[in-house]
């Protein structure tokens, strides 16, 4: 039976990770799928690390990987995809999985079935911006990771619509190519994912998900110097491809 294999990367989300665990429970997969988590507590204090713990006790398809201090969701990221390849089969899928309740565990169905259809598929990542956003706050992100994506894709030569999607999902094989690839310790993860996808030539899908933001005030990390750090990432990326282009084949 294939198997999706969630890493959630995690700092102080105690408030929300137990909710995050119980919806992907909830999840009614494909037929013959089932779904795995691994927690990856980048240093967060007492109170998300007694949460995590009791989430792992509790759980057969839980498990709990920890940083000593905090190394950034990059480094989170690459901390789980590690260990899940060396549990996972060829024939399973790995993604990310927020910690936050900003996603909807329950759209990562669409990116099952599109797997399921589409053989040749390497990886599928999300589309936050389908529907017209309802305020001026969320219509400015949107030209923000507009702009981002934009640039990613110029650089890269994909065409998707929200690079800095978290969802993004590879079959076992393309990110066992990619994972050697990926050095960012922060969220200059997300472009690297997409530099890194294009220059191993994966075929790579799009599909919608929902998307509820939460604010600065609820404890939303993300922010403009993020975003700088995202377009030095893409440069050093597109670097590195150029570099590798010019390589001699053997």
């Amino acid at each position: 039976m294939p198997v999706l294999h969630l890493v959630i990367p995690f700092l102080d989300e105690e408030a929300t990770l137990e909710e995050v665990v119980s919806k992907v429970e909830r999840v009614a997969w494909p037929s013959g799928w089932s779904a795995r988590m691994v927690l990856v507590d980048d240093g967060s204090a007492e109170t998300a690390r007694s949460v995590s713990t009791s989430l792992q006790e509790d759980r057969d398809n839980v498990e709990l990987l920890a940083h000593a201090s905090n190394r950034g969701k990059g480094a989170a990221v690459r901390t789980g995809f590690k260990h899940t390849l060396d549990v996972a089969d060829d024939d399973d899928l790995v993604g990310i999985q927020d910690a936050d309740l900003e996603y909807d565990p329950a759209d990562l169905v669409r990116f099952v079935q599109t797997f399921d259809r589409m053989s040749a598929t390497d990886a599928v990542v999300g589309n936050r911006w389908l529907e017209v956003q309802p305020n001026v706050v969320r219509r400015a992100h949107r030209f923000a990771n507009g702009l981002l994506t934009l640039t990613s894709n110029l650089f890269t030569g994909l065409r998707i619509h929200d690079m800095e999607c978290c969802y993004k999902v590879m079959r076992v094989p393309m990110l066992r190519r990619v994972l050697p690839d990926l050095d960012e310790d922060h969220f200059g993860v997300e472009p690297q994912l997409a530099a890194a996808l294009a220059r191993h030539d994966a075929s790579v899908a799009e599909v919608g998900v929902s998307y509820d933001p939460r604010s600065f005030a609820e404890g939303k990390k993300i922010g403009l110097r993020d975003g700088f750090e995202a377009l030095s990432a893409m440069f050093r990326e597109w670097r590195r491809s150029r570099s590798a282009a010019r390589k001699p084949r053997r």
